[in-house]
C-alpha cells in the first residue's frame, strides 16, 4: 500500500462530502454530523483555496483516489502541529494513517521544520499508538475536547526532526 501526498485541487471537495455523510467517521474526527453537502463543499472550497501561511493540508492519495488527508498548523518555521485524518473507514487499521503520517514527516523535514507536535483525544488507542509507530512521545497534556460526544483528555505528543534526531 503506497500513499502519497498532494495539494488539495477542486474536486476533493467530493471526498469530504461522502466523508461527511458517515456519521462514525464525523464523530471520530470531530466533524459536525449531518452536514449539507453544499456546507461541506463550501468549507472544503476555501480549504483548498489557501491563504493561511500556517496552515497547510495535503490530500492523502491511494491508488489515485483521496482517501484522507494530513495537516501542519500553526507553522512557524521551526515547528507545526501534525494532523492525520483517513476519510475511507474501510482503511482504517490498514495502514493509510502510518504511511501519510510517514510521508508527511518527511515533508515537514523538507520544509526544514524541527518540531513537530500531535494531540490526542485519550480514549483513541489507534491514535496514540499511530503516534509512537511515528517516532512520537508524550510531551504532556492539553486542555479536555469533545471526542465521540463526550468531553475527554487530550495527551500532546512531539517529535523532533533533523540530523539530530533519534528518529529522523
Amino acid at each position: 500500500m503506497t500513499v502519497t501526498l498532494r495539494p488539495l485541487r477542486p474536486g476533493d471537495e467530493e471526498a469530504a462530502v461522502r466523508w461527511a455523510a458517515d456519521p462514525v467517521f464525523c464523530r471520530s474526527a470531530d466533524w459536525t454530523p449531518g452536514l449539507a453537502p453544499r456546507v461541506v463543499r463550501r468549507h472544503w472550497a476555501a480549504i483548498i483555496a489557501g491563504g493561511d501561511p500556517a496552515f497547510l493540508r495535503l490530500g492523502a492519495e491511494l491508488d489515485g483516489r483521496l482517501v484522507g488527508f494530513v495537516d501542519l498548523a500553526g507553522l512557524d518555521g521551526t515547528s507545526a502541529e501534525f494532523g492525520i485524518v483517513i476519510g475511507e473507514r474501510a482503511l482504517w487499521g490498514q495502514g493509510a494513517a502510518r504511511r501519510a503520517g510517514e510521508a508527511l514527516i518527511a515533508h515537514a523535514a523538507g520544509l526544514g521544520l524541527s518540531r513537530l507536535t500531535a494531540l490526542v483525544h485519550a480514549p483513541n488507542a489507534r491514535s496514540h499508538a499511530l503516534m509512537r509507530r511515528l517516532g512520537f512521545v508524550e510531551a504532556g497534556h492539553a486542555d479536555p475536547e469533545s471526542y465521540m460526544g463526550e468531553v475527554v483528555p487530550v495527551v500532546r505528543y512531539a517529535r523532533e526532526l533533523g540530523s539530530d534526531s533519534p528518529h529522523s
